[in-house]
């Protein structure tokens, strides 16, 4: 039984109609994480099935960790976005099985990868990320109940792709709880900078180039 009703399809499609280049899903799945890699792997084979853009690769998350280490995923499911022909990493990354609100988060990862959207960031944060030149992290911890997380991860995504020394992960905190106690997430969305900076909700562009600019001089002390 397909995953996506007929509604969604539709939906989906028409989100992608826009694409002008090709978008590569690479998914990481593994053993260990059993069902959500299963059904991750489902779900992006029904969706990268409605753009003829669209390509879905599949990797092992321990037998292919070489390559997982290249493009910088740690966990399973993960997934990368590559974009173009020429299969560019700009670090948009999402870990777990991208169901519930989030699954919002994965068509707007393609839409932005595929070109329909653009990271559109004010001049001020664009001004801001021109002086970032070495490598930034933004972890996004989200559940598939919160309907405010999407909006925290697609700002990340915009980051990474305006920049590129910025990687922005979104990670389903309920499949990966040792994170969450890690980093003290007690609701969600929360972001982490570089494990320098945590922010707590989806706050507005203006806050978050605040938050930017706080890690930038927390790494530099």
């Amino acid at each position: 039984m397909a995953l996506m009703q007929e509604k969604d399809r539709k939906a989906v499609r028409e989100a992608f109609a826009g694409l002008n280049r090709p978008v590569e899903l690479v998914l990481f799945t593994s053993e260990e994480s059993g069902e959500y890699s299963d059904v991750t792997h489902e779900l992006l084979q029904e969706v990268v099935a409605l753009n003829p853009l669209l390509r879905l690769s599949v990797y092992d998350l321990v037998k292919d960790g070489a390559y997982a280490a290249e493009v910088g995923v740690d966990k399973a499911p993960g997934i990368v976005f590559l974009v173009g022909a020429e299969r560019k990493n700009h670090g948009l990354r999402f870990a777990g099985l991208p169901s519930g609100y989030e699954f919002a988060s994965l068509i707007e990862a393609i839409r932005l990868a595929g070109g329909v959207a653009q990271p559109d960031l004010q001049p001020a944060t664009m001004e801001l990320l021109d002086t970032i030149k070495a490598p930034m992290h933004l972890q996004v911890f989200v559940t598939p109940t919160c309907p405010y997380c999407p909006r925290a991860v697609v700002m990340a995504y915009r980051l990474a792709l305006a920049n590129p020394y910025i990687t922005a992960e979104g990670i389903e905190v309920t499949e990966f709880p040792e994170l969450g106690d890690r980093y003290a997430v007690m609701g969600v969305p929360k972001t982490v900078i570089d494990d320098l900076v945590h922010i707590e909700g989806a706050v507005p562009e203006g806050m978050m180039a605040n938050k930017l600019r706080e890690a930038i001089v927390a790494a530099a002390a």
